[in-house]
Order: structure tokens, then C-alpha cells, then sequence
């Protein structure tokens, strides 16, 4: 029998029905598919921007630090006289540098007019009795050895830029720096890593659930914050506990930094030590161990990559950091062993001084220097760390 009309109709339909369907869920797609490939795309530029940005400031700090790292710069006050005779005999460039012009300024006077600033240059130079203004303090050896100044019964490292003679010797600086940050680091690993064992291993989940983002709130504080209890109240209670003579010192410098650190080595060291698989922790109470000792001897070897980090980062974000040193280390630049003496850190020297300097000066170039310094110091840390953490990994793993 042939099929009727009604049968007919309704196989096309259910033929057509499906192909709508089909086509919709095409276009959603289609539509969804290129959703996502502009927020892909979003997401790369904005990444991407980041990196350029971070790339733009290292390369900012290097061209103002460059002309100092490699000797090009020259603040000594006298240098040889030039007589009236030896002008012809000069370019126009060193002289308009030896009489402290332009060259264009230098083109505009006539030779009458440059006879004179030479004389006078040269009377100027005469009149200048102190040895020490010959000196390039701006070269390497003046900012990393001992020098005996003027004054001074022997070769002292001296931080003095705004003074007769500048001198710019460094190292009191990354004594201070070093100082403030050994104290943060022996209050901070202690306590941060302490608290991640016992959060992640030993503490009730109810207890661990207000003590953990109690802990991480600490980093929310800001640092002016922190630096001002410090000048104003830390300082002086320690002072009274401790009774030392300064009463604002590395020592409470290092206790504040501390508290700034806490919270990063707590909060990466309790990721690493959750990230254990528990079947370590089982295994070692199955065969009797306490908690505390399966947390100790098990738990804390296995998480030593993430903890080791945590030190790493915690160590970066203490020597980086300038409000609570700028607030409570006294500023002084002094060299000693003791921590209870006054200091001075690089960021406080260049947060305190960056914005008085005169633009592309000497000393604005060797602040942009301690900045350079600073990234050097953080990017090798950050890069042993690395190389440490990938080795107890492969160590944990049984590799080689």
C-alpha cells in the first residue's frame, strides 16, 4: 500500500525537528566558543601587560643606575686648574664640563667672557683647602672599602651624601638591612612555621577554622601601621625589658618586620604541610606514633619543599621591606655587630632621601643603584631557593 499524506508529514517533521535543534546548539556553541577566545584573549593581554610593566621598571632602575655602576660618574670638587694659555687648546665639550655649562651655553659666550669663568674657576679651585674634595667618592672602591677621611683617625665606612664631601660607602647600609631582616627571620620562621604544624596537623577543625584566617589577617595591616605601633609603643617596652641605650635599633625593626613576615610563612608552610597525603600521618599512628611526633618526623620532612619557600619569600618580603624600618630602626648608619644599635636599611635610604635628591645628580643615581642592588639581591635569593626547593623534591622523590 502506497503511505498516506498524514504519515508523510509527520516523518518530514520529525526529520526537520531534530536539524533546528542541531542548528541552535551550533550557534550556542559557535557563540560560547568565541566567548571564551576573548577572554582568553583578555586574560593574555592583561598577563602580558603585567610582565611588560615589571620588564619597563627593571629597565628604568638599570639606565639610572647604569652611569654609577660603571664608573662614568666624577663628583670630585677640584681638579686641575686650566690656565688662560691651555683654552684654545680644549675642546668645547670638556670645557663647558670643567666649567659646569652646557655646550650651547658655552658657544653663546664670547672669549673675553671664558677667560674669566676660567680664572675665576681656577681661584675657586685654589680656595678649597680640603684634601678630601679631590676624590671621586662615587667610584666602587670609596662605596665598598673603608676610607680614612678627614677628620677621622682611621678608614671608617661612612653613609654622609649631603655634606661637604658626599660620601656614599654602602656597606653600613647592607649591614643594617641584613641586621633587621636576621632579627625578623628568627622571630618569624619559628612562629609561622610552628603554627602551620599545628594548624594543619594538630588543632581541632573548629579551632582551625578561627585560628588560620586570624593569622592570615596579620597581613592585611598595613606597614605604616605597624612601623607607627612600633616607634610608639614597641620601642619603648622592649627598651624597658631589655634595657638597651638606643631605644629605637635594629632589634625593633627586626621584631616588627616579623610580624609582617608571619602570615606568608604561615600561610604557604600550612598549604605545604596540608598537601601531605594523610596516609603518611595514618601510617605513622598505626605504628604508635604520638600526633605530635608523626607531624614532626613525618609530615614536616615530606612538606620541607614548600616550608624551605616559604623562608625564601619570607626572607624577600623582610628585606624589601620600608615603612616599618623607616620608622623603627633609628636611621643611623652605623656599622656593628650588635643588634640593638642603631641602623639603616636600603629601602629606608631610599625612601627618605629619593625625594629631596637633585634629578639625574650623583646621588640620585646611587639611590637608583640601591634599588638595582635590592632586585639583585631578591632575584638570587629567589633563584637559590628554586634551585633548593628542586633538589629536596627530587631528594623526597628518591632521585638524582
Amino acid at each position: 500500500m502506497k503511505p498516506s499524506i498524514e504519515s508523510a508529514l509527520g516523518s518530514a517533521k520529525a526529520c526537520t525537528v531534530p536539524r533546528r535543534v542541531n542548528l541552535a546548539e551550533a550557534i550556542v556553541r559557535r557563540r560560547l566558543r568565541w566567548g571564551e577566545g576573548l577572554v582568553e584573549r583578555g586574560v593574555f593581554l592583561v598577563s602580558l601587560s603585567a610582565i611588560l610593566m615589571i620588564f619597563l621598571i627593571f629597565v628604568f632602575v638599570g639606565r639610572e643606575a647604569l652611569p654609577v655602576a660603571l664608573g662614568r660618574t666624577s663628583n670630585a670638587r677640584v681638579q686641575k686648574a686650566i690656565a688662560a694659555a691651555e683654552i684654545p687648546k680644549l675642546g668645547p665639550e670638556k670645557l663647558a664640563t670643567y666649567l659646569s655649562v652646557t655646550v650651547a651655553e658655552l658657544k653663546s659666550y664670547d672669549a673675553e667672557m671664558i677667560r674669566q669663568l676660567v680664572e675665576l674657576k681656577g681661584q675657586e679651585l685654589a680656595e678649597i683647602a680640603n684634601p678630601d674634595a679631590r676624590l671621586n667618592t662615587t667610584r666602587w672602591s670609596l662605596m665598598i672599602e673603608p676610607y680614612r677621611w678627614r677628620g677621622y683617625d682611621k678608614p671608617e665606612y661612612i653613609w654622609q651624601p649631603v655634606s661637604e664631601v658626599p660620601k656614599f660607602n654602602i656597606i653600613p647600609l647592607i649591614i643594617g638591612s641584613l641586621k633587621a631582616t636576621l632579627v625578623a627571620l628568627l622571630l618569624s620562621v619559628p612562629l609561622g612555621v610552628g603554627a602551620a604544624i599545628y594548624v594543619s596537623q594538630l588543632a581541632k577543625p573548629t579551632l582551625r577554622e578561627i585560628v588560620k584566617p586570624t593569622i592570615e589577617l596579620l597581613s592585611g595591616i598595613p606597614s605604616v601601621v605597624l612601623g607607627f605601633f612600633a616607634l610608639i609603643v614597641m620601642a619603648s617596652v622592649l627598651q624597658a625589658v631589655f634595657g638597651y641605650e638606643s631605644r629605637l635599633n635594629a632589634f625593633v625593626a627586626g621584631v616588627a618586620l616579623g610580624l609582617t613576615v608571619i602570615p606568608i610563612i604561615f600561610t604557604i608552610s600550612e598549604d605545604a604541610l596540608s598537601s601531605v597525603p594523610k596516609a603518611y600521618t595514618h601510617a605513622a599512628l598505626a605504628l604508635g606514633a604520638s600526633p605530635w611526633k608523626a607531624a614532626w618526623q613525618v609530615v614536616l620532612p615530606a612538606a620541607v619543599p614548600g616550608v624551605f619557600a616559604a623562608c625564601v619569600l619570607g626572607f624577600g618580603r623582610a628585606i624589601g621591606e620600608t615603612m616599618v624600618v623607616l620608622m623603627a630602626s633609628g636611621n643611623a648608619s652605623i656599622v656593628s655587630a650588635s643588634i640593638f644599635d642603631s641602623c639603616r636599611t636600603l629601602t629606608a635610604s631610599i625612601a627618605a632621601e629619593l625625594a629631596e635628591v637633585v634629578f639625574g645628580g650623583d646621588h640620585y643615581r646611587i639611590l637608583f643603584l640601591l634599588g638595582a642592588l635590592l632586585f639583585a639581591v631578591t632575584f638570587a635569593t629567589n633563584l637559590a631557593g628554586d634551585v633548593v626547593v628542586h633538589r629536596l623534591k627530587q631528594q623526597l622523590e628518591g632521585k638524582h
